[in-house]
């Protein structure tokens, strides 16, 4: 028996469709079953989702509200914001070929939709700007760090680029401005176990094997701060700003690390001073070696020079 292909609808002003398979459970129309599935989207939300036809099956059929619930049946739905904040700041597109696209990104501005950013990301407008919908980051930074970001543009070599980040081929280094303390063994290699925290925004250090490697090294010292180079082995969420951190090292303007502050309106004029400065990989299509370094620089070390 050949194995059912999932068949998600087209993209809608360049955002892709999200997809569920309904768990088995006790009720009677899709409405209640999704709102029991989704228990942090109001039920509101979901009724008008399904009333302007924003969720269809894997043949394209349209869901009713009141249609009977069928557990097993793949759906697929369209998020909508109704108030999406606007982010001021573009991203660079720094190379690209037929298979791959260099970009080189702002601080605050999201790679993929996520939370309450949608198309204020720089996925959503890349697609929109170019015009390719199988547009998709191999890899990805934080909102709040600025720097590369490589793009798939077509699935069928997305793959091979995709396997050197799992093998570690890729080399990464990063920047950023940071207290400068003499008194530690520089240059210095933080070795620890990061895993996430009770909080769902912050990870943290605990006892047990290792998985996050980062060798740090002073570039320039200025008073009470520095400039260092980062070169992170393994890829863990946060692993920069956590292991700064933990050395008593904040890097400036971190609003999660070491203390988590209360979310509210970005302040653009005190961006997180993290920078995705360099990547350089040979490429598995030609076996070119090629080499990206981010034209943005950091401006956390300004202030007291």
């Amino acid at each position: 028996m050949a194995l059912h292909r999932p068949n998600p609808p087209p993209s809608r002003n360049g955002v892709g469709a999200s997809c569920v398979v309904l768990p088995a459970g006790p009720w009677l129309t899709m409405h209640e079953g999704l709102v029991a599935r989704f228990p942090g989207v109001p039920a509101a939300v979901w009724l008008q989702r399904l009333q302007d036809a924003d969720v269809v099956d894997d043949h394209g059929q349209t869901i009713a509200p009141d249609a009977r619930y069928e557990a097993g049946l793949r759906l697929y739905y369209f998020r909508a914001l109704a108030a999406e904040p606007h982010i001021p700041f573009e991203a660079t597109i720094l190379w690209q070929d037929e298979h791959l696209l260099v970009v080189d990104k702002p601080h605050f501005l999201p790679v993929v939709p996520s939370g309450k950013y949608l198309q204020e990301t720089v996925l959503i407008r890349l697609k929109n700007a170019l015009g390719i919908d199988a547009l998709s980051p191999i890899h990805r930074i934080d909102r709040d760090t600025a720097g590369l970001v490589l793009f798939s543009k077509q699935a069928a070599s997305r793959g091979a680029y995709q396997e050197l980040f799992r093998t570690r081929q890729v080399d990464k280094s990063y920047e950023c401005i940071a207290p400068w303390n003499p008194d530690l063994p520089w240059p210095v290699t933080r070795q620890s176990r990061i895993v996430p925290a009770a909080h769902f925004m912050q990870q943290t250090e605990v006892d047990g094997v290792p998985n996050a490697l980062t060798h740090i090294t002073p570039i320039e010292v200025l008073g009470p701060l520095a400039r260092y180079a980062l070169k992170p082995v393994t890829g863990q969420r946060h692993q920069l700003r956590v292991h700064m951190a933990a050395l008593g090292l904040p890097i400036v303007n971190d609003g999660i690390y070491p203390t988590l502050t209360p979310e509210g309106s970005a302040d653009y004029s005190q961006p997180l001073q993290l920078l995705a400065k360099t990547i350089a990989f040979t490429d598995p299509i030609d076996g070119t070696r090629r080499v990206f370094e981010s034209a943005q620089k950091l401006r956390g070390l300004a202030a007291v020079s």
